[in-house]
């Protein structure tokens, strides 16, 4: 193995162990907490248990004394951020309220959030024509996420990493082959 060899292993053991230490969750979400999703909730067998429960925000409502918001309730990835590639596997909606006032011009709907609270009973709202049984969250912590914006990387047409954007190590002119 060349020198060149063993400074590239390193480098890439060194940039993995740091993409590693990446996947820990804020400060603020850290704990451990029972895995009861807004469903099971509703029954209300689990009041008064500390749980982490993150989502979309479907509607963010300032009252007198507090902001309620209405969640669509997702998984949480190990860092505890609703996963991304779960929109389908939603585990209910659920309503988080804390003290203080909230914008809902930051908090607005489709942005990630994840809460750190207790269960505090169950609320009734009105969904179109149906009257829906939500979990009510007592929050102590409320952790809006970034925006993540996806970019496509398109390679132009023809492109070879080592070669370029043409076939080959020549180049192709208007009189033909040249080197």
């Amino acid at each position: 193995m060349t020198l060149r060899n063993i400074v590239r292993v390193l480098a890439t053991a060194a940039g993995l162990s740091l993409l590693g230490a990446c996947a820990t969750a804020p400060q603020p979400l850290q704990g451990n907490f029972p895995q009861i999703t807004p469903q099971q909730a509703v029954g209300g067998t689990q009041a008064a248990s500390p749980v982490r429960w993150g989502g979309r925000i479907v509607e963010t409502q300032p009252k007198q004394d507090r902001t309620c918001f209405q969640v669509i309730g997702l998984p949480l990835n190990a860092n505890g951020r609703p996963a991304r590639d779960s929109t389908d596997a939603n585990q209910g909606r659920f309503i988080a309220c804390r003290a203080g006032f909230y914008d809902p011009a930051v908090f607005t709907p489709g942005r990630e959030v994840t809460f750190v609270g207790q269960v505090a009973g169950t609320d009734t709202v009105r969904i179109g024509e149906y009257d829906y049984r939500l979990p009510q969250l007592a929050a102590d912590v409320i952790y809006l996420w970034p925006e993540v914006r996806e970019v496509e990387v398109v390679p132009p047409p023809h492109y070879h990493p080592y070669w370029g954007p043409y076939w080959g190590p020549y180049r192709r002119g208007p009189w033909g082959w040249w080197w």
